[in-house]
């Protein structure tokens, strides 16, 4: 009657068409969810430098530094759905060269079974807050803020941001000597 390729197609077809209904019931049951948390940050020692950017021009551009305190709680992000979270700290400011400059400054993966809890205080940036220019100096707008990507186990991948942040002001004046 049947054959046995025909029969194995037909359970591969259903199964294929069960797995796909599954996993998108898995993604939609977790769309609709608010991924926004609390976050609290600071930010001290506020340094500023105008140092060649390596070797790739003559030009001198601002180089931050800064410690930072940040603490939330990310255990409402976990659900059924979710892998892993991947944390990262930006700085958001505007020069005259550029209406709008985002610099990570801090990032951090934290997978589901681990402390969802944040709590750094007087930690150092993870990596450089170079400006392409001297936009930073006596810069009164910066603004810290924590985002995070929700990399679930099915569906798409969210950005969500915290829900508070930091505005920091740059020093007027160029910092000499080795001072972080």
């Amino acid at each position: 009657m049947h054959t046995f390729l025909s029969r194995a197609n037909a359970v591969s077809a259903f199964s294929l068409s069960t797995l796909a209904a599954l996993t998108f019931m898995c993604f939609a049951s977790t769309f609709f969810l608010n991924y926004t948390a609390p976050v609290s940050i600071t930010a001290a020692n506020i340094v500023l430098k105008n140092v060649p950017e390596y070797a790739v021009s003559r030009e001198k551009n601002d180089l931050g530094a800064l410690r930072f305190d940040l603490s939330t709680d990310l255990s409402k992000l976990f659900n059924w759905n979710t892998k892993e979270l991947f944390l990262y700290l930006t700085a958001e400011y505007e020069t005259q060269n550029n209406r709008i400059n985002q610099v990570v400054l801090w990032d951090k993966i934290i997978l589901r079974g681990e402390n969802p809890q944040v709590d750094l205080k007087n930690q150092h940036l993870k990596y450089y807050f170079w400006d392409d220019g001297n936009g930073l100096l006596g810069h009164r707008n910066v603004s810290l803020s924590l985002s995070w990507n929700i990399i679930p186990i099915a569906g798409t991948l969210p950005l969500w941001s915290g829900q508070g942040s930091y505005k920091l002001t740059f020093p007027s004046d160029y910092t000499q000597g080795r001072s972080y």
